[in-house]
């Protein structure tokens, strides 16, 4: 079983993130489960959000404490969510940021990409979560391109999902290119 955790804050597409890594999966002909954390929190407050992704049934339903991957849509929530913790080894940590990022962890693979500046850049609005797919799909090799591009049309249409998988497509693209 792959598990990812997502960390971001309110209205930066968190639990979209997840739902749509979920569906990528499905559409894959894998089992697949979403789910968020968060409490009454308004726009803005850290918020977290799972998916496992699995050849076999997922019976599991508790928080993911160990997770092969971890993204993170706002890295300045890294610190006070203690968003790193528990990686495991081998695992993968994505972070939207165009600066590096100090991670202590050793045996992980750390990716920093500009998630919000290709978003503004393609999408015209500051919301990472597709960009940051299309690198976890680069990254990772664990979901293809395709099955994200398939994702992002299940959650958005006309204009708004093309201008969505082009910015996935150029994450993915830049990861790839940055390997």
């Amino acid at each position: 079983m792959f598990q990812v955790r997502i960390h971001g804050r309110g209205g930066q597409g968190v639990v979209t993130a997840a739902e749509m890594l979920s569906v990528a999966a499905f559409l894959e002909g894998k089992y697949a489960q979403a789910f968020p954390s968060f409490g009454s929190e308004r726009m803005g407050a850290p918020v977290m959000a799972f998916c496992r992704i699995s050849d076999k049934e997922i019976r599991l339903r508790e928080p993911i404490m160990e997770p092969n991957a971890v993204i993170v849509q706002d890295s300045t929530v890294i610190d006070s969510a203690d968003a790193f913790r528990g990686v495991v080894e081998k695992g993968f940590i994505l972070v939207n940021s165009t600066n590096d990022i100090i991670c202590n962890l050793k045996n992980v693979t750390l990716k920093c990409i500009g998630a919000t500046e290709i978003a503004l850049e393609h999408i015209g609005r500051p919301i990472p979560n597709a960009v940051l797919l299309g690198s976890f799909a680069g990254l990772t090799g664990i979901l293809k391109l395709e099955s994200v591009i398939e994702a992002i049309k299940t959650k958005f249409s006309g204009a708004i999902a093309e201008k969505n998988i082009h910015a996935a497509r150029v994450a993915y693209d830049k990861t790839l290119g940055e390997a």
